[in-house]
């Protein structure tokens, strides 16, 4: 991307708050971009834990990613509802539409993970518009978020480190998946992730240890982790303390596991790109996008 570059600002889940959009539109026009709000982004209907109908949404979604004006579409916030869209897009038309930006997180897995199944595009996973650390105050956006998502978007991204290691060794494939929750939800259906010759990353937010074990262990049954390098752990906010059953579930395995990535939920919230290379090197305890600027350039 570059500056000037025109940016779609939908929501697919959760209902935004008008004054952080506000606010997350102004913040996304100082780094130079033309922001334009879908005209859903703001609606309500009768299940409050969505905005708007869902034929809108999805409309409003399709309609950005088809804009030939349009370089990216960024989303305002999670919550649910982004996986009662996938059956109701035109992914032949989305397709013809070439690659662009697609750029949200938590719910938003929904998205990464089909738009990598049937689109074949790299998608960012970062702060939506509407989001606090984005948003902000008076003090501006959270920095070391800003400028993970400024780097991410318009050069090469820096190398995210972690806290700890879980295995140690290093890892080179392509990364996928997001929130925990999102990716066991969607076993069973067209869109099941496969995290076959690549790097896993996993985050979630208020979930207890025992939900975390059950949720890893439908991936494994499903088959979702055979083939699997590496994997990457983000941020588990409010999860109490999760890595007993981390260790436990993904250590029989035998791959590197880095973690304590400020990737997901909380703040900071790093921006990683999704379908791109990946390597994971727990020595320095970091992950590297290795990919550079060519998911930005195709």
């Amino acid at each position: 991307m570059q500056q000037g570059d025109t940016v779609a600002v939908v929501s697919p889940s959760g209902p935004p708050s008008a004054d952080l959009l506000k606010r997350g539109v102004e913040r996304l026009e100082g780094l130079g971009l033309k922001v334009v709000v879908s005209p859903h982004a703001l609606d309500r209907q009768g299940l409050d834990y969505l905005a708007g109908d869902d034929a809108d949404r999805a409309a409003d979604l399709q309609a950005a990613w088809c804009d030939p004006a349009v370089s990216a579409v960024f989303c305002c916030r999670g919550g649910y509802g982004a996986g009662r869209l996938l059956g109701l897009l035109d992914w032949e038309a989305m397709r013809a539409a070439g690659p662009k930006v697609l750029l949200g997180s938590s719910d938003i897995t929904a998205l990464h993970n089909a738009f990598a199944i049937e689109l074949g595009v790299p998608t960012l996973h970062g702060p939506m518009a509407a989001c606090d650390v984005i948003a902000g105050d008076e003090a501006g956006p959270e920095p070391r978020t800003w400028e993970s998502l400024r780097a991410a978007l318009f050069g090469a991204p820096a190398p995210v480190r972690g806290d700890r290691v879980l295995a140690p060794g290093r890892a080179e494939g392509v990364l996928g998946g997001g929130n925990l929750s999102l990716l066991a939800s969607m076993c069973g259906t067209r869109w099941q992730p496969s995290f076959d010759g690549g790097i896993a990353f996993l985050e979630d937010v208020g979930e207890e240890p025992y939900r975390i074990d059950r949720m890893l262990t439908q991936l494994l049954q499903a088959g979702v982790f055979d083939g699997v390098r590496g994997i990457a752990l983000g941020s588990w906010v409010g999860c109490g303390d999760p890595y007993p059953v981390l260790r436990d579930r993904l250590g029989p395995l035998g791959v590197p596991v880095v973690a304590g990535l400020p990737v997901g939920h909380g703040s900071p919230q790093m921006s990683v790109w999704l379908g791109a290379l990946g390597v994971i090197d727990t020595e320095s305890c970091s992950l590297t996008d290795m990919s550079g600027n060519e998911q930005q350039a195709r």
